[in-house]
């Protein structure tokens, strides 16, 4: 007789089941199955043990080598295999902990901790957005319900990217602070300088007092671009990670589609630039209630602890309460307890060759420097062929374009908004599939033609609005594409750092380029800005041909010693 110990029940999503190697044998990554071995009771520990998993929904055959095994199928779906390992008890128990090794979670428990920190993410994108139509509503005599309507291009300028200088501002604040304040209370602070922000802009009185309200609002997008990925990254099952960051990038297309529309909606009523900015609040209020009700990353619990900021043992029991409450199980489980257990191995590991993190100034220099020149090229060409200055001030170049009316301009911004959603949808979806590089180059190559036929529109294609129309339909970000280069092309020595840089110069040159958009379209005109910027165009698109590596299937070891050496 057999004696049979159960050794797992109902594992969900496992990676590659690690037997040992005198036998190969491989699950589907989607797997559901359950465990239990069995073992003559003779004390001979040379003799085989036998696994028997139930296997629910196959989705290729199972290979087998070098060993009998039988394939059984019945009507519930169930397979049993059986395979001859030279392995004692312990190495059973082995075999189980590389089986889960990666967790098992139900998506609705996954919900909420990723939507409340997109929240950032979307009012991020829904300020561009909105700021496209409020630019029209602020000047116009008639819609602004104000008597300081009168802008200069200066004065546009500081109203469109006052929120840029306060999310650079933002980025630099939070940099030495993030560790010690955590994610969670981090997007806490950042919904609250949202919720601030947009009320003072949409209740100012004047200008100067509109420019503070943007400033702070900026300083909430600084704060939410820095904390929503990290807690995203650090609370989310890691074989969603990937997912859900690429998620959140939709999230700030789908914040400007929703500006684009509320701008829309709210064109015609007096003083309806206040609504567009103020309905930024309730979604702030929002975000914070869902951060305020979310428990702290249990990764930063246990980073306090291993950089002896706070005692062990509490962080510890911390930690398996906010797991246990953000994977939807009982308080304290066993599942949650052996995973920090894990995590907490793991980050004592890292911090104990911290000492031998790479400065900033190794970022200029060896491989680092040529990721930098990768990924910080990416996010500069990213701003500098204009393409904030296309999304923020959408409505007032639709209205130079043949749309006069401020309806029509900001009803033909929420057309553009709903292709750059699904051409984004796109692209975030098929980025694994397709690669790194068409996608970039595809998307650059869109930029280079909508920039010259905008400039041909206003030299002499005037009589034929739809070019102006087509021309931003084809102006399509590459920014997803870009933040995933950047997050993958740096050197782990220089990872944080050299993210951070190329963060900074993401902020820095977008609000520079808002900024200058208007006095320079005054002072060139419409058609050469275009051409310039069109010009730049190019210089990106031959930068992605031929600097831009292709990092599809590579993992990020792989990334540094073949692409980086």
């Amino acid at each position: 007789m057999a004696n049979r110990s159960l050794l797992s029940s109902c594992c969900s999503n496992l990676p590659p089941l690690k037997l040992p190697s005198a036998t190969t044998s491989r699950l589907t990554r989607s797997s559901l199955f359950c465990c239990s071995s069995s073992k003559p009771n003779n004390g001979n520990n040379q003799n085989p043990i036998s696994f028997t998993c139930l296997h629910f929904k196959p989705k290729r055959k199972l290979p087998m080598s070098h060993h009998q095994h039988s394939l059984l199928a019945s009507g519930d779906h169930k397979l049993r295999f059986n395979v001859e390992c030279s392995a004692a008890g312990e190495d059973t128990d082995s075999l189980v902990d590389q089986a889960t090794s990666e967790e098992s979670f139900s998506w609705t428990s996954v919900i909420l901790p990723f939507v409340f920190p997109a929240l950032g993410g979307l009012l991020f994108g829904y300020d561009i957005g909105a700021t496209s139509g409020a630019t029209i509503s602020l000047q116009s005599p008639e819609l602004s319900g104000t008597t300081w309507f009168s802008f200069s291009a200066v004065q546009l300028g500081l109203v469109v990217s006052g929120s840029l200088y306060g999310a650079l501002l933002g980025s630099l604040l939070v940099y030495p602070t993030a560790d010690f304040l955590g994610r969670r209370r981090e997007l806490i602070i950042a919904a609250g300088l949202y919720l601030l922000g947009g009320f003072i802009t949409a209740s100012a009185p004047g200008l100067g007092v509109l420019l503070v309200g943007r400033l702070l609002y900026g300083l909430g997008i600084g704060m939410a671009m820095h904390g929503a990925p990290l807690y995203i990254a650090e609370t989310c099952p890691s074989q969603i990670r990937g997912t859900l960051i690429s998620l959140k990038e939709l999230f700030i297309v789908l914040g400007i589609l929703l500006g684009y529309f509320v701008g829309s909606f709210q064109i015609n009523a007096v003083g309806g630039w206040r609504y567009m900015f103020g309905l930024s609040a309730p979604v702030a209020l929002l975000m914070g209630i869902g951060m305020w009700s979310l428990p702290s990353s249990p990764r930063w619990l246990l980073l306090r602890a291993v950089q002896g900021k706070a005692p062990l043992q509490e962080c510890k029991e911390k930690a398996i309460l906010a797991l246990s409450k953000l994977r939807g199980r009982p308080l304290g489980d066993k599942f949650s307890e052996k995973e920090i257990e894990r995590n907490l191995s793991s980050l004592k590991s890292s911090y104990a060759d911290e000492e031998s993190e790479g400065s900033f100034l190794e970022v200029f220099q060896g491989s680092s420097l040529k990721a930098f020149i990768i990924g910080g090229g990416l996010v500069l060409f990213q701003q500098i062929t204009g393409q904030p200055s296309v999304l923020y001030y959408a409505g007032s170049i639709l209205q130079t374009a043949g749309f006069s009316a401020a309806a029509d301009a900001t009803r033909v911004s929420v057309v553009i908004g709903v292709f750059k959603f699904l051409m984004t949808s796109v692209a975030v979806l098929k980025v694994d599939d397709l690669g790194r590089r068409p996608l970039l180059i595809g998307g650059v190559s869109g930029i280079v033609v909508s920039l010259l036929l905008l400039s041909a529109y206003y030299k002499f294609l005037g009589a034929f609005p739809i070019v102006a129309v087509a021309a931003l339909l084809l102006y399509i970000s590459f920014g997803p594409i870009s933040w995933l280069m950047v997050s993958e092309i740096f050197p782990l020595r220089t990872r944080g750092k050299g993210i951070s840089l190329a963060v900074l110069t993401n902020f820095g040159s977008n609000a520079l380029v808002t900024f200058a958009f208007s006095p320079l379209k005054e002072f060139l005109g419409a058609e050469n800005l275009f051409l310039v910027f069109g010009a730049i165009a190019v210089v990106a698109l031959l930068f992605a041909i031929f600097v831009v590596p292709e990092t599809k299937g590579l993992s990020l070891e792989e990334i540094e010693s073949k692409i980086l050496k």
